[in-house]
């Protein structure tokens, strides 16, 4: 097999979809993966779609050995999976918690757990996951969803260090708000002012998986917008 193998997981959302039309642009065989098989309905055509829940370790793993399969073994892994909530320390709850933690950072780990043996087969790789702003500022109102994303943040960091002796290279974007059809309606004119396009940091996203982007690892990159 001589493509070169890119899994964009989360490729149902906006930010998913736009990083998909970026790789393939770049030169990648694409493979789309989402629970939300109307989302991977949007996604151009040619473009291969698997439905899958990413946050089951078993299911993460499973669905990247099929692609290694049937496809190639993957150069690349994008995770743009995330969900949000509202609430202060006083409200949190331990579901809260456990659903933010569950999404926004257990997919990242069972992830770079499966891709990791064939990149470290083929001495190269890059891995970029989605984190956000209060993962790496505290923000009130955003307790659970904000120790999510820090997980997030630091986990980035140890896969870096752990992984990059193994020619593997995991960053990370950081975006506050992101301009999509799902987000427009809930944003106050001020913020929607200051939010960012998928598309734009989808190309942030293709560029660190680029051999421009060698030397990066173990980066953070804030897309926070003017």
């Amino acid at each position: 097999m001589t493509e070169r193998v890119a899994i964009v997981v989360g490729a149902g959302g906006e930010l998913g979809r736009e990083t998909v039309v970026k790789l393939a642009a770049a030169g990648f065989t694409v493979v789309g993966v989402d629970r939300n098989e109307d989302g991977l309905k949007e996604l151009p055509d040619g473009i291969r779609s698997e439905v899958a829940d990413a946050s089951d370790p078993a299911v993460a793993k499973q669905v990247v050995d099929r692609i290694a399969t049937e496809v190639g073994p993957p150069e690349v892994l994008v995770n743009t999976l995330g969900t949000y909530h509202l609430g202060g320390v006083l409200d949190a709850t331990p579901e809260d918690l456990r659903l933010m933690l569950d999404v926004n950072t257990g997919p990242a780990l069972w992830l770079s757990q499966a891709v990791a043996p064939y990149m470290r087969d083929a001495g190269t790789g890059a891995i970029v996951h989605v984190a956000a702003r209060p993962g790496l500022e505290p923000t009130p109102g955003l307790t659970t969803y904000s120790v999510s994303k820090a997980a997030l943040v630091h986990l980035t960091r140890v896969l870096d260090v752990e992984l990059r002796p193994l020619g593997i290279r995991v960053n990370a974007v950081a975006p506050m708000i992101l301009d999509t059809a799902k987000n427009r309606p809930y944003l106050p004119p001020d913020q929607l002012a200051h939010a960012v396009a998928p598309e734009a940091v989808a190309g942030i996203i293709a560029f660190l998986v680029s051999e421009a982007a060698a030397p990066i690892s173990g980066a953070v990159i804030p897309t926070y917008g003017a």
